[in-house]
């Protein structure tokens, strides 16, 4: 399991992140360039506000599995945290808590996954274009699928880590979590 996480995160940092870095730097860079011709010019692309809104919506969907294996997203944390206030068995109560909520996330992305890829397919079939009709809508769309499975895979290793943490072992430890004494 370790070998699996371990080619998860070099997957996560060595394609995932430089893709969605790559769509972020280019759309910025193309909004550059609309503004500039816009306002110099008087000119501007009928497709650009497309181009720009998809490409950093696709990077901002590529980053979702690597913010969810560094928990650097959005969490309701109240029941947990007022579970390990009261400390003892509360802190496992606190951890079942947390492992039942990552089941669920893991089983919606699951869902989304399942009930997206006739999404995908329609869109594929009925050729829907963006609203400039510039672009197809099916790769938008298969990556939006694309990174809610890859967010899942990363909670799959995040159950397996949390039922090991329940048991008394650590088992995938990310060598920043070693530095600070996380998990």
């Amino acid at each position: 399991m370790e070998a699996a996480y371990s080619a998860w995160r070099a997957f996560q940092d060595r394609i995932l992140a430089p893709a969605a870095a790559l769509l972020f730097v280019g759309s910025t860079l193309l909004a550059l360039l609309e503004v500039a011709r816009r306002y110099v010019l008087g000119l501007s692309f009928e497709w650009q506000q497309d181009a720009v809104t998809f490409f950093i919506l696709s990077g901002v969907f590529l980053y979702f599995s690597i913010s969810q294996r560094r928990e650097a997203h959005l969490t309701v944390t109240l029941i947990p945290e007022l579970f390990n206030v009261f400390g003892g068995r509360w802190r496992a109560a606190a951890e079942i808590v947390k492992l039942v909520a990552l089941v669920f996330s893991c089983l919606f992305m699951a869902a989304v996954v399942w009930w997206g890829i006739p999404e995908v397919e329609d869109s594929i079939k009925y050729e829907a274009r963006t609203e400039s009709l510039a672009f197809q809508m099916w790769p938008f769309l298969a990556v939006l699928l694309f990174s809610f499975a890859s967010m899942g895979i990363t909670m799959l290793f995040q159950i397996y880590r949390e039922v090991q943490a329940l048991r008394g072992r650590t088992v995938l430890v990310e060598k920043r979590e070693e530095a600070d004494g996380t998990h």
